[in-house]
């Protein structure tokens, strides 16, 4: 029931009543039309499973941008823990800190509404600056051989390649007006459809003449929910958003 209920919202409601009063409207005063359903799959459908379809591309590729964030950090770790001949505890939790502030402050970054994104986006480069200034003074000040603090700098510059594609996903959306296309005919169609509605319901017994109407409404506005959720992979709204499990992942760090 959660994720139903996370597919009808007021619009839906909104969108619904006003299609059911349309065709209620058109009964009364014998408006009827027999319009070609083709318009919906034209005007609606094509445009919106476009949508979809890009929204849900750019939650993948986040998704392996993030994931490869986090590899590219426990790799900077064991770098940390393994590669020292006698690795100090300071410097584990040096890391530590460092690459889990580094997830903090970019969860921080991108599950906000964007008022403060110049202020987030700043901490995360001046955390990269930290994690790059730990690797030339304080791994290679402990004796890593000059070719491994070269590997793990490749760590680093693949870590914040990630971070920059994740920040253009959050930055960059589906097209704007192809989005409000679709959301306009989303909320017209069902209404400008009750004519069609009308004409349908001779068709049909007094107790089911409602029910295209809601269902057409029903459909459509979820189709557009979905890729409304779909949309932002970061805001913590939807059910398949990105979470972020910093305290989780920097656990899993060992000593």
């Amino acid at each position: 029931m959660k994720h139903l209920f996370a597919l009808i919202n007021l619009k839906t409601l909104i969108v619904t009543i006003a299609s059911v009063i349309s065709t209620w409207l058109c009964l009364r005063y014998e408006v009827t039309a027999n319009f070609p359903l083709t318009l919906v799959a034209t005007a609606i459908i094509f445009p919106i499973v476009f949508s979809i379809n890009g929204a849900y591309k750019r939650r993948e590729v986040a998704l392996r941008e993030y994931a490869s964030i986090k590899a590219h950090g426990m790799a900077i770790y064991l770098v940390c823990r393994d590669w020292l001949e006698n690795p100090q505890t300071t410097t584990l939790e040096t890391a530590r800190g460092l690459i889990g502030g580094l997830l903090e402050k970019c969860s921080l970054l991108f599950t906000s509404d964007g008022r403060d994104f110049r202020e987030n986006e700043e901490s995360v480069y001046r955390q990269l600056s930290e994690l790059s200034r730990f690797i030339k003074h304080e791994l290679r000040g402990n004796g890593l051989a000059t070719g491994e603090v070269s590997r793990c700098n490749q760590y680093l510059s693949k870590l914040s390649l990630a971070f920059e594609n994740l920040k253009h996903i959050y930055q960059y959306r589906t097209p704007t007006t192809l989005r409000t296309f679709s959301r306009f005919f989303i909320v017209m169609l069902p209404i400008i459809y009750g004519p069609y509605f009308a004409s349908q319901a001779l068709h049909y017994s007094h107790f089911v003449i409602y029910v295209m109407p809601v269902l057409f409404s029903l459909v459509l506005v979820s189709l557009s929910n979905i890729q409304d959720h779909l949309e932002n992979p970061f805001d913590q709204v939807g059910e398949d958003d990105i979470q972020f499990n910093v305290d989780l992942f920097v656990g899993r760090m060992y000593e």
